[in-house]
Order: structure tokens, then sequence, then C-alpha cells
């Protein structure tokens, strides 16, 4: 399995931890006729998020927010794989999305500002390099 391929794997496996801390966590806050229940707001009286205390609030918009950017990177992985661009750069382009997510949920969860911010762009920004760099070598001119 290619580096890109396992950093996929293994953010995958996050995304399950994530939603797997928060929801044991908030299902102790709320209870599970809450968190088992359509969640509309007009019953609920808002969203889940501002049901719940400010770090688990935290945790339901890291997971939330981890769901967003894996899209992203599956993406970035995807190319990098079918395309046969993969380089020591995108090996490492891909392992610092994941690392920058790992950091991501502590930073998010205690409120680390601003290196939540600052982590979550690494891993962005790593996710867009790998792309940039699948669609540079396959141009005719590179």
């Amino acid at each position: 399995m290619t580096p890109e391929l396992t950093a996929l794997a293994y953010a995958a496996l996050l995304q399950a931890a994530q939603f797997g801390t928060m929801a044991v966590l908030v299902n102790l806050e709320v209870g599970p006729a809450k968190t088992m229940s359509a969640r509309d707001p007009s019953r609920l009286g808002g969203d889940l998020a501002s049901q719940v205390s400010d770090k688990n609030g935290r945790l339901i918009r890291a997971m939330n927010n981890h769901f967003e950017a894996l899209i992203l990177f599956t993406i970035a992985v995807v190319l990098v794989t079918l395309a046969d661009t993969g380089t020591g750069f995108t090996a490492i382009c891909a392992w610092t999305y994941l690392i920058a997510r790992i950091l991501y949920v502590p930073a998010y969860y205690f409120g680390l500002a601003p290196w939540r911010s600052l982590i979550w762009f690494s891993g962005f920004l790593a996710t867009f390099a790998m792309i940039a760099a699948t669609l540079v070598q396959l141009t005719p001119w590179a």
C-alpha cells in the first residue's frame, strides 16, 4: 500500500475514534433520548451542539470538520493513486495531513487559539499540495 493510502486508512480510523469519543461524552451529558432522536432543533430547543458543554460542542464541531476535510483529502489520495504520481513529497503531504488532524482535536477541545487554526491550515495546505503536485506531473510541459 502506498504511503498516501496508508495515511488515508489511518485518517478514517481517526474519524471513527473522534465519533466514538464524541458519542460517549455527549450521551453521558445529554442522554440517549436526545442523541437517538431525530434531533429536530424545534424539539431539542436548538441544535445538539448548543445543548452540551463547550468542550463537547467542540468535539462535535471537530468531528464534523474532519468529515469535511476527509472528503478533500480522499480526493487528493485518489488522484495521486490513480494517476500514479506518488512521490516523497506527496507522502510527506499525506502524513502532514494526518498529523495535523490528530493535533487538531485536542487543540480545538482545549480552545487553543490561534494554534487550532494554524494546525487546520497545515492539513488543508498539505491536501491541496498533493493535488497540485499531481497536476504538475501530469501537464505536458512538466
